[in-house]
């Protein structure tokens, strides 16, 4: 700006450079002299310098024309593209159990947390997050209380706090080689504002700006948005589709090349004929409507981007009304396009050009179009609301923010890479364990808020700041975690009842086990612990309760005969309660009598009583006057291959084997294994007789038959 009264602007485009030089007059503004150049090479490329020596060759050209009518120029206000802007969308969340009323700076910390986090997934991985961007604003889309979405969390209570923000960057590296052109073009930078921001500042004033309503300035490369709402600019957007979109599209169906295909977009805003040659050197001559309708998929696509982008910058809604400037938007169809995709009346669709500026007045230069809004909208708003840097220490670091809004301690923070979600206490560690399988939590203690000074006074996140500040935080206390005792928790005097066994008056008390494992009611609880106290019920409970309860003992005593199970409950150990027979299985009451009787002891003699075998043959006889017992045996027992007597004990679970004889008739001679013979002295030969009859050895003898030995006296010769 040279003097008091001029202002030199320019706009750095994708296609071209417009420097602009304005005379101010109170607050009006005159346009004394307009110069465009477009870049010789792709140097731009989505709004942002690739190429500083290239633009700075622009920018000279333009400045020195400029210079030829008007004298030197030296300082300049420029605009960051407003497709420079970067936006992210992220939540934060706080767990707020057990604490008191949510309070303003609560919500404050927790939406710059959730800022934070839109930074740090912006960057993905990179490093050194706070001097990458500069945060230019943002706008909360939601609060959450637990999972509920709420309109405001300001003196709630609960478990969960949450909120979602959208958030707008500005990278660092758009301002820098702004600067860099303008010093190699010899030019100082006088203000600096934002594209957006500066057409929204000349065409929707802030007695508007509570409307809803979104500016769209297409250019040759993009199309960059701005949304307003509630008083102020809510959202910013970007998609890479714009006028260029359109001179491709003529380009493929009327085989032109791109200068020709732009020059024949041209025409088609201002004549009803368009004249061109295409590649091959054939001349056409064709109606503008004609043309359209070959292009019509190029314009859908175009107005298509163009309102998902507005939809998703404006939560999913369209707006009240839609501004388009830019010499993209003079595309044939464009309005009602964007007006059907967003379901507005075509009269809520509107190109804005240069006479809806009220600051502006008439001037000698011939400025009309919507494509020189954004021209004059720099010049305009980096007079009346340039861009600063301010500078302030945080925990003696100094920061130096990019002021586009009323800037907060908590900006500076962010500024300062501060991480908000680690400035809160953090609480104390919840307890949680279960008890007989109901979970329970002891929640630790919450930590306390940051305390913040600013200038060595007690302070607030979201009190606003000035150049040349002080910040301090200390950051809160951590709460400390939960603990209890088991005795904490279940006490320690859990009643007990009486019940007899076997005649014996005892006690039952629970058994209390934590983890499995005996434990007693002092000891400290650990996360996870699971706690059991349990009475016994059923009889097998008790009796380990008691440390009495072998199964095998009240088990079924069984003998395997020959492979053949076989139970025998005259064997088995008996339960009884109160006199009555029971099962382990079966429940006792407090002072119930229960008794555990012994089965008999098993032995060979008792399983053949038992089973009815018939083990062995018997008779009686008369021998030398005497009564004599003959018997075969007809079942022999055999444990592990050996042979067992009447009288040998057997054990639960034995596999006996049965080894079964015939039944015959006995004989005389049978006698002999149960008599003793003795022979007389001096006698010689002898004669069985039975019943007084003489006999043979082989006889069969019966029940009760006499049987005897004669001797005969030896003879001598």
């Amino acid at each position: 700006m040279e003097g008091n009264s001029r202002v030199f602007a320019l706009d750095i485009g994708t296609r071209s450079v417009v420097g602009l030089l304005l005379e101010q007059q109170n607050e009006q503004f005159k346009v004394l002299d307009m110069v465009s150049k477009e870049h010789e090479e792709r140097a731009m490329l989505d709004g942002q310098i690739h190429d500083i020596l290239a633009v700075s060759k622009v920018i000279e050209y333009v400045k020195t024309e400029l210079e030829k009518n008007h004298g030197p120029l030296t300082k300049v206000c420029v605009a960051a593209a407003g497709r420079a802007l970067k936006t992210q969308t992220a939540h934060s969340t706080q767990n707020i159990k057990g604490k008191s009323l949510f309070t303003e700076n609560d919500i404050f910390l927790l939406e710059l947390a959730a800022v934070q986090e839109a930074q740090a997934q912006l960057l993905n991985d990179q490093q050194d997050t706070a001097n990458q961007y500069f945060c230019v604003g943002y706008s909360i889309l939601r609060y959450y209380l637990d999972g509920e979405e709420i309109g405001s969390l300001l003196d709630q209570r609960g478990e969960i706090a949450s909120t979602e923000v959208i958030a707008t960057f500005l990278p660092k590296i758009v301002v820098e080689s702004l600067i860099s052109a303008l010093q190699r073009a010899n030019l100082q930078l006088e203000a600096l504002t934002l594209e957006p921001i500066a057409a929204i500042n000349v065409l929707i004033p802030p007695s508007m700006r509570r409307l809803n309503v979104a500016l769209v300035d297409i250019g040759a490369g993009t199309s960059d948005i701005a949304i307003t709402r509630d008083g102020t600019v809510t959202a910013y957007g970007m998609v890479p589709v714009a006028g260029d979109e359109i001179t491709e599209g003529l380009s493929d169906q009327f085989l032109l090349d791109f200068p020709q295909a732009e020059l024949a977009k041209r025409d088609m805003i201002h004549k009803d004929m368009i004249t061109f040659t295409d590649i091959l050197g054939f001349e056409h001559t064709l109606m503008k409507d004609s043309m359209i309708d070959s292009i019509k998929p190029f314009i859908e696509k175009l107005a298509k981007a163009i309102t998902d982008e507005i939809k998703h910058q404006n939560n999913r809604k369209s707006p009240k009304a839609v501004m388009l400037v830019g010499g993209g938007s003079l595309t044939p169809t464009l309005t009602s396009m964007i007006a059907h995709y967003l379901e507005l009346p075509e009269n809520r669709v509107a190109i804005r050009g240069v006479d809806a500026i009220p600051q502006l007045q008439k001037s000698d230069i011939s400025i009309t179009g919507p494509e020189f809004v954004t021209p004059i909208g720099i010049a305009i708003a980096a007079k009346q609301k340039p861009i600063e840097y301010v500078s302030v220490t945080v925990n003696d670091l100094q920061v130096r923010l990019f002021d586009v809004k009323k800037l907060t301690i908590g900006d500076s923070l962010l500024a300062a890479g501060v991480s908000i979600n680690k400035l809160v206490g953090k609480p104390g560690l919840a307890l949680m364990f279960s008890v007989n399988e109901k979970s329970i939590t002891l929640p630790g203690s919450l930590g306390t808020a940051p305390e913040i000074y600013k200038n060595g006074e007690p302070a607030q996140s979201f009190d606003t700041i000035q150049n040349g500040d002080s910040i301090e935080v200390i950051k809160g206390v951590d709460g400390v975690s939960a603990a209890a005792t088991v005795s904490d928790v279940i006490g320690e005097d859990l009643p007990s009842y009486p019940v007899k066994l076997n005649g014996t008056t005892l006690v039952i008390k629970p058994t209390l086990l934590i983890n499995g494992e005996s434990a007693s009611f002092d000891r400290d609880l650990r996360d996870r612990d699971r706690i059991v106290f349990h009475y016994p019920t059923s009889i097998r409970e008790l009796l380990t309760h008691l440390d009495q309860n072998e199964e095998s003992d009240f088990s079924p005593f069984v003998l395997y005969l020959n492979d053949e199970k076989t139970k025998f409950e005259h064997f088995s150990k008996t339960l009884y309660v109160n006199g009555k027979k029971a099962s382990l299985q079966d429940n006792f009451s407090p002072g119930d009598e229960i008794e555990c009787k012994e089965g008999s002891q098993a032995t060979v003699k008792m399983v053949s009583m038992i089973q009815n075998y018939e083990t062995r043959q018997e008779i009686s006889v008369i021998y030398n006057g005497q009564k004599v017992i003959l018997h075969k045996t007809l079942l022999e027992f055999y444990r592990n291959g050996v042979l067992l007597t009447e009288d040998d004990t057997l054990s639960n679970g034995d596999h006996l084997q049965l080894m079964v004889r015939r039944k015959e008739p006995f004989i005389f001679q049978d006698i002999f294994r149960f008599v003793e013979i003795e022979k007389p002295h001096g006698a010689g030969s002898f004669i069985l007789q039975k019943n007084g009859a003489d006999s043979s050895f082989y006889d069969f003898i019966q029940q009760g038959d006499v049987l005897d030995i004669k001797w005969e006296k030896r003879v001598y010769q």
